[in-house]
């Protein structure tokens, strides 16, 4: 298990509850679970922990402040429309368009890290906001190719369609949907094991030292810029990876879904959320987040009901109002954690006399 997790287990009793709890909830959701949404949910969850694993490599380890991480996401998930979309739908066709979108997002992350990566702080998120938005606009507008701002839907082989059971298994029919979500699963667990590993490798203690003062690290030796342009590829190809996965579960890709500032925020907040620099954050981070997306409305318009004839409460549980109670939830779980919900359950874990 020590070796499964390269050496960095959970610190704390609370952290290791809360993974667990997240990872059986994840594992065993087409079969604890009815219906569509809390399906969508569980797959969402398992492509955004990647998804902002891959970011927290940046930011959280390395100290990079970059807004170009949906531009490598929405590559990944074109690359798999694009090589779907055919009228016969076959494995080697999506298997040529991520590996063209993995060599695509290589070469913009190497050629972004090497101009960009040598200014400082905010000149650099400046730069990678406008190629990021530079994108998006391309894709847009190409929509003989992409849809444009309306997306494309594509076909799967058939043994990912609906259509296909294999059986039933706990009183719920075994289909391609299924088939597929465990595909999500299992490759999502792999990347982020894969995230872990680098982490706690020798290259992810100098990026830590980078992160932490990068003219001691450069006094030692280090060719810093290197190491932040390797940590940029990385990080990138992670998320075109999450990106593949999102285009395969949605059966499609659009800019909104992948290619959109929202998107970023998202990131950013449940890096903030999780706590960064820490891997495990992304696990307790995307999967509050997502719930809270996808289930709060629905909890405060239960809640509203069983208030009514209360005037304030009522108004105040008004199911539009679910932004409002989402900020302020964000705002609490910011105040009351500071270093993450990960990072606090960490520091409790390691607090001298432990």
């Amino acid at each position: 298990m020590n070796t499964l997790f390269s050496g960095d287990l959970p610190r704390s009793r609370a952290m290791s509850v809360l993974l667990l709890l997240v990872v059986l909830g994840l594992a065993l959701a087409p079969f604890v679970t009815k219906g569509v949404r809390p399906l969508n949910t569980a797959a969402t969850i398992c492509i955004y922990i990647v998804l902002v694993a891959s970011y927290d490599l940046l930011l959280g380890y390395t100290g990079i402040v970059s807004f170009a991480h949906t531009m490598f996401f929405g590559i990944g998930a074109y690359g798999v429309g694009l090589g779907f979309d055919k009228p016969v739908p076959a494995w080697s066709g999506m298997a040529l368009g991520l590996a063209a979108a993995i060599v695509l997002t290589l070469a913009l992350a190497f050629i972004i890290g090497l101009f960009a990566l040598r200014v400082r702080a905010i000149f650099y998120a400046m730069i990678t906001l406008a190629v990021a938005s530079s994108f998006a606009v391309l894709a847009s507008q190409m929509s003989a190719r992409t849809g444009g701002e309306d997306g494309k839907t594509f076909d799967v082989p058939e043994l990912l369609s609906p259509a296909n059971e294999f059986g039933e298994f706990m009183g719920r029919i075994v289909d391609g949907k299924v088939l597929t979500y465990y595909i999500v699963f299992f490759c999502a667990a792999l990347i982020f094991l894969a995230l872990l590993r680098v982490v706690n490798s020798p290259f992810g203690r100098v990026l830590q030292a980078i992160r932490e003062n990068e003219f001691r690290a450069e006094a030692l030796g280090y060719r810093t810029v290197v190491y932040r342009i390797a940590a940029n590829c990385i990080g990138a190809v992670a998320a075109t990876l999450a990106g593949a996965l999102m285009a395969l579960w949605l059966r499609y890709v659009g800019p909104k879904t992948t290619l959109g500032f929202e998107v970023m925020t998202d990131i950013l907040l449940i890096v903030v959320i999780g706590g960064m620099g820490t891997m495990y954050g992304s696990v307790i981070g995307a999967a509050l987040f997502i719930l809270a997306n996808n289930y709060l409305k629905s909890l405060m318009a239960h809640a509203a009901g069983a208030l009514a004839g209360v005037p304030v409460l009522e108004a105040a549980l008004h199911p539009d109002r679910w932004l409002l109670w989402l900020g302020i939830l964000f705002i609490l779980a910011i105040y009351f954690f500071p270093s993450g919900i990960a990072g606090r359950l960490s520091g409790k874990a390691v607090r001298p006399g432990t």
